[in-house]
C-alpha cells in the first residue's frame, strides 16, 4: 500500500516544487515506484520533469472537475520508476468551479486513493496558497512535508499553515500526520541560515528533518533541462541531499533500503 505525501506551504519560493521533483526522483532512484502529482496551476513540476504544460491534454484538473479516469492522465517520465500526473493553467479555474460541486474537499482523494495499490509513494506538489486545491491535497494525503527556507521570514505564516492542518485533521482527514519540517536553501556560510536552523529545531524539535537542503546551482538549473537534479548531476550537493532525505523518510516509515 503506497503512501501519499503532500508538500505544502502557502508561502511561495520555499522550495516546494524543487522538493517534490527531487524527493520523488530520489525515491525512484532507490527503485520505489513514485508518482508526482502537480497540484499547482503554475505547472512547474510538469515543466521541471520535461513536459510542456501547454501540450498537456488531460491533467489533475480534469480528474477533479470532470472526473476523468486518473490512470489515463498519468505520463511516464524519462526517469525509471518516476511518473507524473500533470497540471496546466486551467487548474486556476478549478477553485471556483469546485465550489458548487458535491464533496468538493475530497475530489483529489477520490482520484488518488485507487493509485495507492500501484505506487509506493505519491508526492503532491501543492500551490502556494491555502485554497481549495491545497485543502484537497491535504485531505488526500497520509502526511505532509512543510518546506521552510533558512531566511529571515522563515516562520512567517507557518502558524497559519499548522492551524489549517489541525482543522483538516479534525474535520476532513483524521489520519493526516506531519511527516516533517524540511529546511531548504541552507547556506552554511551565513550566520542567519544557522540561526534559523537553530530556531526552528528548538521550536519544533523532533518534527524537523535531520537533512538540510543547501542552496545549490545544480538544483536551480536542473528544471531548465526538464530533469531532476539526480539525473542532471548525481554528484551535486543538492542531489545528494534529496537522496539523504529520501533515505530518512524511508527509515522513519520503517522501510528498509
Amino acid at each position: 500500500m503506497g503512501k501519499i505525501i503532500a508538500i505544502a506551504n502557502q508561502k511561495g519560493g520555499v522550495g516546494k516544487t524543487t522538493s517534490a521533483i527531487n524527493l520523488a526522483a530520489s525515491l525512484a532512484a532507490l527503485e520505489y515506484k513514485t508518482l508526482v502529482v502537480d497540484a499547482d496551476p503554475q505547472a512547474n513540476s510538469t515543466s521541471g520533469l520535461g513536459f510542456n504544460p501547454k501540450e498537456i491534454e488531460n491533467s489533475i484538473y480534469e480528474c477533479m472537475v470532470d472526473e476523468i479516469e486518473v490512470k489515463d492522465t498519468i505520463v511516464e517520465t524519462d526517469t525509471s520508476f518516476l511518473y507524473l500526473l500533470p497540471s496546466h493553467i486551467d487548474l486556476v479555474g478549478a477553485e471556483i468551479e469546485m465550489v458548487s460541486l458535491d464533496s468538493r474537499e475530497t475530489r483529489m482523494r477520490e482520484s488518488l486513493t485507487p493509485l495507492k495499490e500501484e505506487y509506493d509513494f505519491i508526492i503532491i506538489d501543492c500551490s502556494p496558497s491555502l485554497g481549495l486545491i491545497t485543502i484537497n491535497a491535504l485531505t488526500a494525503a497520509n502526511s505532509v512535508i512543510i518546506p521552510v527556507q533558512c531566511e529571515y521570514y522563515a516562520l512567517e505564516g507557518l502558524g497559519k499553515l499548522l492551524n489549517t492542518i489541525k482543522i483538516i485533521q479534525s474535520r476532513l482527514n483524521t489520519s493526516l500526520e506531519i511527516e516533517g519540517i524540511l529546511l531548504t536553501m541552507y547556506d552554511v556560510r551565513l550566520r542567519l541560515s544557522n540561526q534559523v536552523v537553530e530556531e526552528v529545531s528548538n521550536h519544533f524539535q523532533h518534527m524537523v528533518f535531520k537533512t538540510l537542503i543547501p542552496r545549490n546551482i545544480k538544483l536551480s538549473e536542473s528544471p531548465s533541462f526538464g530533469l531532476p537534479a539526480i539525473v542532471h548531476d548525481a554528484e551535486s550537493k543538492g542531489a545528494l541531499s534529496y537522496l539523504n532525505l529520501a533515505r530518512e523518510i524511508l527509515e522513519k516509515n520503517g522501510i528498509t533500503i
